[in-house]
């Protein structure tokens, strides 16, 4: 287990807001690491003065289809997935992410309300399937996990950057490799992202988070999707 990842805070009561849990763990790990909360507050800075505003695909376009591997190397495809309803696409940045788990175990949470609105959830992160194999299991998450070779599918939505020369340098030396998880070298990671896509295969509601320690909140979702439902 690397250093990053090896004290992930547990949600405390559910209650608690995602983003408040994710907060606490941020001044947390700022106490405990501030050269990393100093090299991701500089990294968040260059991303928002490159992005300008809105990145990725808007509310109201189609939504960029997939079809992707999963744990066990089986393709899923999202237009297999919108057949039987709405699908909440979850951009993730990889299994070594603790703000990931976090924010993937909220959503294993709030999965039953979300299947009760008809919807399905999946989450896709560049790491290959050696990594992404029994992740599912592990994290108890009652959705699959697909695998973005090469980051192909962020590139086509226009989410992907490259985590700079600081950060690369802090994950080398934390335990965070990137280039084995990715089987590849170029040290690029996805924005996190929420895209909240209607069986028309338009994007109906969406966030994306250039600060990746923020994430869209299981209540707005299922708030989008009650929208969508009741339209």
């Amino acid at each position: 287990m690397n250093k990053l990842n090896s004290d992930t805070p547990q949600p405390e009561t559910e209650a608690d807001t995602l983003n408040a849990r994710l907060s606490a763990y941020r001044q947390q790990r700022a106490k405990q690491r501030p050269d990393f909360a100093r090299a991701y507050d500089r990294l968040v800075e260059r991303l928002a003065k490159l992005s300008r505003g809105e990145v990725g695909p808007q509310v109201g376009e189609p939504m960029p289809l997939f079809d992707l591997p999963d744990e066990t190397g089986s393709l899923v495809s999202l237009a297999s997935m919108l057949q039987s309803g709405p699908v909440v696409v979850s951009i993730n940045r990889g299994h070594w992410c603790p703000y990931c788990k976090m924010e993937l175990r909220a959503l294993a949470t709030a999965q039953q309300r979300i299947a009760k609105l008809g919807a399905r959830i999946v989450s896709i992160m560049p790491d290959t399937a050696q990594y992404t194999s029994g992740y599912a299991v592990q994290n108890d998450l009652p959705f699959p996990v697909l695998s973005d070779m090469d980051l192909g599918y962020s590139l086509a939505l226009g989410l992907i950057f490259w985590v700079g020369a600081e950060v690369q340098q802090l994950y080398q030396d934390a335990g965070v490799e990137l280039e084995k998880y990715q089987d590849n070298q170029g040290y690029f990671l996805p924005m996190a992202a929420k895209f909240i896509v209607g069986r028309d295969g338009l994007i109906k509601a969406r966030q994306v988070n250039v600060e990746f320690r923020e994430r869209m909140e299981p209540e707005a979702i299922i708030a989008a999707l009650e929208a969508l439902r009741g339209a």
